[in-house]
């Protein structure tokens, strides 16, 4: 009886909405979630499992699926799933971050409806709250191209996801009380591929055939290089765009990033390592899965592979050679390249510089000096309520400021259809990662020192790959273009998890005075309402 009832809700509301075509699917998923012994680098774990799994199951969808996710939540606490690179179009009450969601109490269900409208690709889910990505709950999320849409590299024989990333031994209610105490994280423990430690995931492949592998870094702190022993990688894909078909032995992935490339089991038949491990740390942690021929000879050769570790510029060179396909098909049948991003004037700059501070004697992180500060109410919901005294709009500046760390629950004011520049500023010696949730940004630029207006001579114009996270260089920037096409209350923040719930985020307010449905949906019908927003109405059917 229940499921009739969301059944019957989703269509009622989907058709209202018209939010996609009548040949779209779509695709009911029920989720439980529950603490779970885990065991992943042999100490036992407090860990968070998804229908008994960890990590999570992974979400498979076709461009433009509606996906109707019903999640129980089986905790003692409130808890919420974020959608790593999931654009929302027009949709950001479903991005399952506390500025737009409450979070769902225990013993409670919330079903998320969402619609990968126009995307392909790589992506990954995570809970958002109190530190719970540093005990599961993360899983995959595999976008397939239409059936009638061209892909620029043959089918694959095999379709492999690897959530790489770091970790720790301790629970993650201890991580949290280190950080809420005032003090920074110690170095991770160790490394997990899908959840697993050392030798624990086998890979098996035919030989002369070739493998897609989908690369997310879902860790906590740091940055991994990837690498398969004896076997090149073809990359074709990041963060849903397709890329110029590049080859490297070795793979730079920073946290919250993903990656597709393509694998030939074309070395004599054994077994090789998979390797992963951390970048611009000391000391460098290792982990290692297994490259299984079905035909195998033997084990892999000792030692595995070795990889970059403290070397910068190898890096940043790589990522600049990281361009767009201009000539392929991105989800839909036109070109990458046909809408030129570098022809048209930005309308405003802003610049964002991330510091390191304390701030009533505890470690604190900030974007332009301000400290974000979670408020008492979901922005989104103060917002469409008109709640006053939740926040403030231009409560972050454009620019830094290079003055004293204040808290503030920090939201920047921005227009829709608006196209803005946005420099990353790091003056730290720390490499770091930044994601903007509902968007897809041009990487027109990175480099070391000080940002100048001089330097948008050396802007990538023409084939500047277009993803959803960045990394920024210690004492170096990283430029992007975003056209603001997407309405809503969206999130900016460190990938780093300490960074993050110390502060380093912001939310991004784009706006649209037509209060129309054409821009933004309408609140849903089954919005939980909580803080100041607790008793109002949602809305009718």
């Amino acid at each position: 009886m229940e499921k009739c009832r969301i059944i019957a809700y989703v269509i009622t509301l989907l058709s209202l909405l018209c939010s996609s075509a009548a040949d779209d699917p779509y695709r009911f998923i029920t989720w439980n979630v529950t603490y779970g012994d885990i065991w992943p680098l042999g100490i036992k774990q407090q860990g968070i499992l998804i229908n008994g799994q960890f990590p999570g199951p992974q979400i498979e969808a076709v461009t433009n699926d509606n996906l109707i996710i019903n999640v129980h939540n089986s905790l003692p606490e409130p808890f919420l799933i974020s959608w790593n690179g999931l654009l929302q179009r027009r949709n950001s009450w479903e991005d399952g971050v506390y500025g737009t969601n409450c979070p769902i109490p225990p013993g409670s269900n919330f079903t998320y409806i969402l619609q990968v409208k126009d995307q392909i690709g790589s992506y990954f889910y995570f809970p958002s709250l109190a530190f719970h990505k540093a005990a599961g709950g993360f899983g995959g999320i595999r976008i397939l191209s239409r059936p009638l849409i061209p892909v620029p590299f043959d089918p694959p024989a095999g379709d492999f996801t690897l959530l790489v990333g770091d970790w720790y031994k301790a629970n993650h209610t201890d991580l949290k009380s280190t950080l809420d105490n005032g003090q920074m994280l110690p170095f991770p423990d160790g490394l997990l591929i899908n959840g697993r430690g050392q030798y624990g995931n086998t890979f098996t492949v035919d030989q002369g055939k070739t493998y897609r592998f989908r690369i997310s870094n879902v860790g906590l702190m740091n940055c991994v290089n990837v690498r398969f022993q004896g076997h090149k990688m073809l990359l074709v894909e990041v963060e849903g765009s397709h890329t110029l078909q590049n080859t490297y032995s070795a793979l730079d992935v920073c946290l919250g990033q993903s990656y597709s490339v393509l694998v030939t089991a074309d070395q004599p038949p054994s077994d090789y390592y998979i390797v992963t491990s951390t970048r611009f740390t000391n000391p460098v942690l290792t982990m290692t899965a297994i490259l299984h021929y079905s035909n195998s000879a033997g084990r892999p050769i000792d030692p595995p592979p070795g990889g970059p570790t403290i070397e910068i510029d190898w890096s940043l060179n790589q990522a600049r050679s990281i361009r767009w396909n201009l000539t392929a098909s991105g989800p839909r049948p036109n070109p990458q390249g046909s809408y030129h991003y570098g022809l048209i004037n930005t309308s405003r700059t802003i610049r964002l510089a991330n510091s390191a501070g304390s701030i009533n004697g505890k470690q604190r992180y900030a974007v332009n000096s301000v400290s974000f500060n979670s408020a008492d109410t979901p922005l989104k919901l103060a917002d469409y309520y008109k709640i006053g005294g939740v926040f403030s709009l231009g409560s972050i500046p454009d620019n830094p400021t290079f003055g004293g760390m204040y808290l503030q629950t920090s939201v920047m004011a921005a227009n829709f259809r608006d196209y803005v520049e946005i420099i990353f500023e790091n003056y730290e010696d720390v490499v770091q990662s930044w994601h903007i949730d509902g968007y897809a940004f041009w990487v027109v630029g990175m480099d070391g020192g000080p940002w100048r207006s001089a330097s948008r001579n050396g802007y990538n114009l023409r084939d500047a790959v277009s993803r959803c996270t960045v990394q920024v260089y210690p004492k170096s920037w990283t430029a992007i273009y975003m056209p603001l096409d997407n309405v809503g209350m969206w999130n900016i923040r460190s990938e780093n998890w300490e960074r993050q719930y110390l502060g380093q985020q912001f939310y991004l307010r784009v706006y649209s005075p037509a209060n129309s449905w054409r821009d933004e949906y309408p609140i849903p019908k089954n919005a939980l309402l909580c803080g100041r927003a607790s008793g109002r109405k949602t809305r009718p059917l």
